[in-house]
């Protein structure tokens, strides 16, 4: 069997780039004074891609239980009709695994620790795994697709290929 062995890193901006966008609040960000001074707008921060097929923006909450590292991953899926967006409502870290958009390759994997203040937004076509708590379980609310077409596309890793996620 052939062991593959993904590094947490860091979930970054520039790190995360070639995947999709990373939501946080931040010093880099277009920030505008809103509500009488009261609050600021961390101002578009990414673009909602949901229109292919006449598709439209939909807004869902997942619960997901929490994983275990060191996590085998087993699987991967990617929406190639539309941009996915994670923001975690319950204040725990999570696990993001990525490849790039395109034919998939194990060898392109990658795996990142989001910490409780940061969202992801994988682009249109990004293999991600499916959402994974750390820790304990979390909620996320989860800007997507709705509407007509296939738009969850699965490969399962061959049984051959052990695939571990670990600090």
């Amino acid at each position: 069997m052939h062991t593959i062995d993904l590094k947490l890193q860091p979930l970054t901006r520039k790190a995360f780039a070639p995947f999709g966008d990373v939501l946080e609040v931040s010093a880099d960000n277009q920030i505008i004074p809103i509500n009488h001074g009261m609050a600021e707008r961390h101002h578009d921060l990414t673009q909602v891609d949901v229109t292919a097929n006449g598709g439209k923006a939909i807004i869902s909450i997942f619960r997901a239980q929490a994983a275990q590292l060191p996590f085998r991953v087993e699987m991967m899926e990617r929406h190639s009709l539309g941009s996915q967006a994670f923001m975690v409502l319950t204040g725990n870290p999570y696990l993001v695994v990525v490849a790039p958009a395109g034919e998939f390759s194990v060898a392109k994997l990658r795996a990142f620790i989001a910490m409780a203040h940061q969202g992801v937004n994988y682009h249109k076509g990004t293999w991600h795994h499916y959402c994974l708590g750390l820790n304990a379980g979390n909620d996320f609310l989860v800007v997507d697709r709705g509407g007509e077409g296939d738009n969850c596309d699965e490969v399962n890793i061959p049984s051959d290929i052990c695939i571990i996620v670990n600090h």
